[in-house]
């Protein structure tokens, strides 16, 4: 019962902190959300403004909602893989149950509050992010416990419709851009069932059953091998349909070649993943810059006329 004693304040503060787990997403949440706004604004000529910043705020607390709820709801489970219990910060009795959940309440609102300001479809899309999140983690639906539903609702909530609430901030027509999102949503699922994979004993130990369980081994391999593959078509499909301007095509070897000067240890999917990760992230930074300085020199321009 140590997660229901009380705990200083500034203990429970950490905790919280812990429980948000931002170092797991904020490098991926970030520039997914920019590449959705870049891939409407720049292409209908509509400049970015400080809707960006409260949407990526807004996607950032989704996420930390999502991660959060888990926690909190999963803390109450007496099946509850080791590895899980070991870095919940609730079964660890840092914070007490109540107040993990008056957090989750706290971020959420904060969270919808964010999102409405990115426009009513933004609103929207942000909401079911949130309700994605609670129904995955909640004990009386828990999506996360349910096959095939675990996988979709986890690369919608992180992945695909992230990407899509940066979007619709500038346009409600994303047209060939659902390959996107669809893309983003497929490589999703491969490291969702890699995690799967991973865990595959512990949870299947716990009496869990989720999609890389009730498919088995061999056939959850070829599942993420083809999620790998109609991901790139899926890219391919935006590439050819011109979705990304040449600067974008541009910021790819810059990409690699800054990245290449970042050492990351250790190999794996993890090592992979985290070199991926910092490859798209210079990539959509300098995509973000390109399109800042066109931008300031159109405001320049108009500035210019208007005098």
């Amino acid at each position: 019962m140590a997660h229901l004693n009380r705990k200083p304040i500034r203990e429970q503060l950490i905790g919280i902190i812990r429980l948000t787990r931002w170092r797991e997403y904020v490098p991926f949440v970030v520039p997914l959300t920019i590449l959705g706004a870049l891939l409407a604004a720049r292409p209908n000529g509509i400049l970015l403004d400080e809707r960006l910043v409260a949407v990526m705020a807004a996607n950032i607390l989704a996420v930390a909602y999502a991660f959060m709820i888990n926690d909190v709801e999963g803390a109450a489970e007496e099946n509850l893989p080791l590895e899980s219990a070991r870095r919940n910060p609730i079964t660890l009795g840092m914070v007490n149950i109540r107040t993990g959940y008056a957090a989750c309440r706290i971020v959420a609102a904060a969270t919808l509050c964010l999102y409405a300001l990115g426009g009513l479809s933004v609103f929207f899309i942000g909401l079911s992010i949130i309700v994605l999140s609670h129904m995955y983690s909640w004990r009386p639906v828990k999506l996360k416990a349910r096959p095939v539903t675990d996988i979709v609702t986890h690369s919608l909530m992180l992945s695909g419709l992230l990407l899509l609430a940066g979007y619709f901030i500038y346009h409600d027509q994303p047209g060939v851009v659902w390959f996107v999102a669809i893309g983003a949503s497929l490589f999703s699922i491969y490291g969702q069932l890699y995690n799967q994979l991973r865990t595959y004993d512990e949870t299947k130990q716990a009496g869990l059953v989720n999609t890389a369980i009730w498919l088995g081994e061999v056939a959850t391999r070829r599942i993420m091998a083809l999620s790998v593959v109609l991901a790139a078509l899926c890219i391919m499909v935006a590439v050819f349909r011109d979705v990304f301007p040449l600067t974008f095509l541009i910021s790819i070897p810059t990409g690699f070649m800054v990245a290449s000067l970042f050492r990351t240890e250790g190999e794996g999917y993890h090592t992979r993943r985290s070199r991926g990760l910092l490859v798209i992230n210079v990539i959509i930074a300098v995509w973000l810059i390109y399109a800042l300085g066109d931008q300031i020199q159109i405001l320049e321009y108009i500035g210019f006329l208007s005098e």
